[in-house]
Parts: C-alpha cells; structure tokens; sequence
C-alpha cells in the first residue's frame, strides 16, 4: 500500500491521529529514503506542534523498534531486566546495580550508549578499564548472560536504525525536546533489546535534560504508560540531579567510585539511587516481594562480597582486566591535581550541575561530538555537597587533569558552578517520586 508523504503530514499538520498504517509508512520511508529529510522533519515538526496519542505514540514506538535488528532473548532463562536513565552527572548506577541484581539471580542484559555533551556514557566508563571491550555479537552476548549473569555492551549498528535517522534530524529542526518523540526514541531502543523488565531513573534539576519536576514527571508517566502498553513491566524513579550524584566525576574516576561502593567502602546518594533502582527491578522481576525487602537483598549483595565478584566476573567476560575490582590503581591516572578551594565562609547553596558536566568536559572527559575522543584518566572529585558548611580555604573540588585539558577553562567554570551562601539550603529529597 503506497501512501504519500504529503498525505501524512497535512494530517498531522491539521491535527489528525495518524494511524498505525501511516506510521509504519513514515518509519519504513525514512529506513529506505523514501521520505526525504525535508519531509521527515516536517512531520517532526507537525508531530511537536500538535502532539500525539498514546495510540500514535505506541504505535511509532513499535515501528521504530521493529525497523532493524530485535534481540529474542527468550532462550536465556529466566526475567531479563534493563534499565536506563535520561543521563546526568556522576550518574555511574549501571556499573553498581547490574552486578548486584544479577547476583541476586535476575539476568541483567543490559545495551548502552555513550557519553554527550555534560552527560556521561557507560559505554565511555567501562573502557576505562584495561582490556575491556563493549563489543560482542548477538550469541556471544547472550551467552554471557546466561554464564555470567550480566553483560553491558554497546547498542548494534542495526538496533532501531529509525531512532538514529530521527535524533539526526530532531537535533538540527528544534524538536529534541517533543515529548512523544522523546519517548518513542528511548522505548524503541528497549523494546528492541528484547528485556522483560525494565526500570527508569528520569532525572530532573540542574544537571538534567528535564530540569524541572512537573516536566520530569510528565515525562516518566509517558514512559511507563507507553512501555506497559507494549506488553513489558516498566516502572520509573524521578531523582535529583541538583548536584552530581556521585562524588567523582569522568569515566575512570566513576569506576573507581561504583568499585568503592560494591566494595562497601563509599555510602552516600549514588549507592542509594542504585540501590533503590536495582530493588524495583528485583520486585517487578518477581525475585523480592517489596521495593524494601529488594535493597536489603542488595545491601546483602554488598557485604557477602559477591556483588563485586560478578562485576569482576563480568569484566573478566568481556575481555577487561578484573584485578582492578581490587586494585583501582590500575585504572587511568590523570598527570595533574589542581585544588578548588572556598574564597569564603558560608553553606554550599547551590550547584549548577550541568556546568559542573560542562567543567568536565573542558579537562576532556566529555565529547562534544560522537567522534571526540576521551581522555578516560581526567574528571573531578567533589570534596563538598550541598548543604555543607565550609570554612575560607575549604576544599570544595579537585580537578583532576591531562595533557590536552583545558586546565583554566575548566577551572573557572567549576568555581561559578557553586554558590555559597550565609544559610543552609533546605534539603530536597533524592528521590521525588515513583511510577508505576
């Protein structure tokens, strides 16, 4: 059945629901070339003005998700359970939940991006470690899962190609943000990943694409109606990204601090987002009986040890070095420390997250383009949070720096990222809210 593009975008121009037919057409013609870009972004841009269904919106999920390659996982046993998260800063979660949810029986079969802009990758993070590689084909992949109990690697060239085509022309026509679009585009890449479960963590604040609550959410419960509608078990966490939810900052330094934390040795916001997300995924899976009992389960992960021993088994699996889950000192070191300190008294009022990101990107830590390579040694550690008294001369941030960084750059920009003020900010909670 053939259907003018031009049909298609006079309707959703004028306002009209667009049938599963006709998006189907749409995704199939921008796979192929039939749809021109012009056309295509003429339909985004209908598409952002006028909105969509649900109905719409699931339907382009799925056609979205079925234009290239599908991962059938129904021949490794068991729930298989993703997450993924709207990206942030210090966000290293991935590198702690996945091991400790699979040593508590539930296959993590996890594929994953990279880092842009102030947001980091976890693709980016684990090439940190010596050795290791994001890349394996279908079977190799699966099999790991079924052995190891886990695997992160990179998203196939083939996984929902659409998604691909679209974010290209969504980045130059001014419809990024469009929230249909935004969600078929992160559904689409789960659906076609083939997990049972999968869980969210929509950030909102500074150092989020949503910087306020009310977008956050509206955003969260799209996602999670559109991904139930589909036949899988979704649920979401709004958290805060007011601040960085890890202290560290950059690709090897995060290893090391998701290693502290399987280790026992770090508590602190990242361990409880991690945590917190990990255990709706144990619940939904069916391997606990409550959100509550699931962080307990993991918190045992954490002291029995065996957390880390998956997350080294994990590493060893996908050709790393595993010794560093011991020994962190085998990670990249970047040359250079270079102090922050406070220029007067006060309380740490307010941090401007993504300019924090931004610093960090400026030391090389983050791209600016797909092609920008990384210097996976540089980043920051923050020494200070939100709410803390500080004295003139306090530490507040250690940069941590190479050869190509902009050292200045960097430096000056994390000093405007934090403010400090007379009275102690009131606290806002981590979590802001759940959806089920």
């Amino acid at each position: 059945m053939n259907i003018n593009p031009c049909d298609i975008i006079r309707k959703k121009r004028f306002g009209g629901e667009l049938s599963e037919v006709e998006i189907r057409a749409f995704v199939d013609g921008i796979v192929d070339g039939s749809f021109a870009d012009y056309q295509a972004s003429a339909l985004l841009m209908a598409i952002c003005i006028n909105g969509m269904t649900d109905r719409e919106t699931l339907a382009l999920t799925l056609a979205m998700a079925k234009s290239g390659d599908t991962l059938d996982l129904s021949d490794v046993a068991g729930v298989k359970a993703d997450k993924h998260s709207t990206g942030g800063v210090g966000d290293t979660t991935s590198l702690i939940l996945v091991p400790l949810v699979a040593a508590c029986g539930v296959k993590m079969a996890k594929m994953s991006g990279r880092g842009l802009g102030f947001t980091g990758g976890t693709l980016d993070k684990l090439e940190a470690i010596p050795g290791l590689s994001i890349s394996k084909d279908t079977d190799a992949f699966k099999q790991q899962v079924r052995q190891v109990g886990c695997a992160i690697i990179g998203q196939t060239a083939q996984l929902a190609p659409a998604d691909k085509v679209l974010y290209a022309l969504r980045d130059v026509t001014g419809t990024v943000d469009c929230l249909p679009l935004v969600v078929s585009s992160i559904l689409s890449k789960k659906l076609a990943a083939g997990c049972d479960v999968v869980v969210l963590d929509v950030k909102t604040g500074s150092g989020a694409i949503m910087d306020t609550p009310e977008k956050s959410r509206k955003l969260a419960e799209m996602m999670v109606r559109i991904g139930n509608l589909s036949g899988k078990r979704f649920s979401a966490l709004l958290t805060d990204m007011d601040q960085p939810l890890g202290n560290y900052i950059g690709n090897a330094l995060e290893v090391e601090e998701a290693i502290d934390v399987l280790a026992g040795r770090t508590q602190g916001d990242l361990k409880t987002v991690a945590l917190t997300l990990g255990a709706h995924i144990l619940r939904n899976a069916g391997a606990a009986d409550s959100v509550e009992a699931g962080i307990a389960m993991l918190e045992e992960k954490i002291k029995s040890g065996e957390g880390l021993k998956v997350f080294g088994d994990m590493i060893e699996a996908q050709g790393g070095d595993r010794r560093v889950t011991e020994d962190t000192g085998l990670l990249p070191k970047a040359p250079r420390r270079v102090e922050l300190r406070a220029d007067r008294a006060g309380y740490v009022t307010r941090m401007h997250t993504s300019d924090i990101g931004e610093a960090a990107k400026l030391l090389g830590a983050g791209r600016e383009r797909k092609t920008d390579e990384l210097d996976l040694s540089v980043g920051i550690v923050m020494n200070a949070r939100l709410g803390d008294a500080v004295k003139k001369g306090d530490l507040l941030a250690t940069l941590h720096v190479g050869d190509r960084s902009d050292r200045i750059g960097a430096y000056n920009l994390l000093k405007k990222s934090i403010d400090i003020g007379d009275e102690r900010p009131a606290p806002k909670p981590l979590i802001q809210g759940v959806v089920e």
